[in-house]
């Protein structure tokens, strides 16, 4: 569920956000609610994962998130186990906060650190400092989740001063703090953005390849001796119950359904995505009118290249008779050099009937992708 509000826009940002939560987020859960009386989801849909993302969810008062989870889990059917994912800055949470989510059974808090450098949290906009950040997560290791998960961002350019260092100083507080999950992020210029804006002016450049190579190597090396193992590109845990169910299912190519403003959604074959502005998404639900602006049924060839993508930036890797039976490709033997080639550069390895990246091969898994051959797909 994308919740849309910031109380400010980080100069990277290139979501459908907006601020003013005080003054608009009753409006937007009266938004959610009308949209899912509009929802055509399978009856038998069972749900286990409700993720609150954003734009900032812990923007919104205890009040109005207690009443977009009970709209929700009023509206479908979600197993016993099911688990409520929560994103949130550092300067929102403090002991108030933290007992309401527990309340309202949260599992598992998503903490939007990005860094605990004070230079580089200054360069990427945010409102909070490194102490405000290390207390938060303080609180929230005691205060009773499931999990704790930091969000980190990676590639800060070079031309940043105490770029790396800055990263170095950042992955050893979050090893020192102790969350059971982390995820890590590479900076992007997005058009649009104020920060794409300086790059269309030669103000600012992404940080080269090589470098991006560096800070990710430090990324892995730096985790992986503190006992974190990862099991996607950019993520993290210390145990494979700590992994993300929810954004495990984006990977795995499994159903899932998005709700507000610019929510993605997938079912089957076919993809949509709502309206991102919020007046004009308002505007829809109010009008009883679905909020869906595209949406795109994939072709079977489409679905193939999408699962060995998403699989292939996985360490669960593909299941290679799964893919058979789906799509009518032996990926193995279509592919036999070029893996083994794979396999002799250490980015990819065959093992349990499943084709999986190595942690050198996670780093390159697009290249991986682009490297082998479906085949004809009808």
């Amino acid at each position: 569920m994308h919740v849309p509000f910031c109380s400010s826009i980080c100069p990277y940002c290139d979501f459908a956000v907006t601020k003013g939560a005080d003054s608009r987020g009753a409006a937007f859960v009266e938004g959610i609610e009308r949209e899912l009386q509009l929802v055509q989801e399978p009856e038998s849909a069972v749900f286990d994962s409700i993720y609150l993302g954003g734009g900032t969810p812990s923007a919104l008062g205890s009040d109005l998130l207690e009443r977009l989870l009970s709209a929700v889990r009023t509206r479908f059917r979600f197993n016993d186990d099911t688990r409520v994912f929560l994103e949130a800055n550092p300067e929102d949470v403090d002991r108030a906060a933290i007992r309401t989510w527990r309340r309202l059974e949260v599992h598992t808090v998503s903490l939007g650190v990005q860094s605990f450098h004070d230079e580089t949290l200054g360069f990427l906009g945010r409102r909070h400092d490194a102490a405000t950040a290390r207390r938060a997560v303080t609180l929230a290791n005691d205060g009773g989740f499931g999990c704790v998960s930091l969000d980190l961002i990676i590639g800060i350019p070079s031309s940043v001063p105490s770029a790396l260092s800055g990263l170095e100083e950042s992955l050893d507080e979050a090893v020192a703090l102790g969350p059971q999950h982390v995820s890590c992020y590479q900076l992007t210029l997005h058009p649009g953005t104020p920060f794409g804006r300086a790059r269309a002016k030669g103000n600012l450049r992404e940080l080269d390849e090589a470098g991006q190579h560096v800070a990710f190597s430090l990324l892995q090396k730096r985790l992986m001796e503190a006992g974190f193992e990862p099991y996607e590109v950019s993520s993290f845990a210390v145990a494979a119950d700590y992994r993300s169910r929810h954004n495990r299912k984006y990977w795995a190519h499994h159903p899932y359904l998005g709700l507000g403003p610019s929510a993605h959604s997938f079912w089957g074959a076919r993809r949509w995505w709502n309206e991102p502005e919020l007046d004009v998404y308002l505007t829809l639900v109010e009008a009883s009118r679905r909020p869906v602006v595209g949406e795109e049924d994939l072709s079977r060839s489409a679905l193939a290249l999408e699962h060995l993508m998403l699989g292939l930036r996985t360490t669960d890797g593909v299941d290679l008779l799964d893919f058979q039976r789906s799509f009518g490709v032996d990926l193995l033997d279509l592919n036999r050099d070029r893996i083994s080639r794979l396999q002799r550069e250490g980015r990819l390895r065959v093992e349990a009937g499943r084709l999986r990246p190595t942690p050198d091969g996670l780093a390159v898994a697009d290249g991986i992708v682009a490297a082998l051959d479906l085949g004809a797909i009808s």
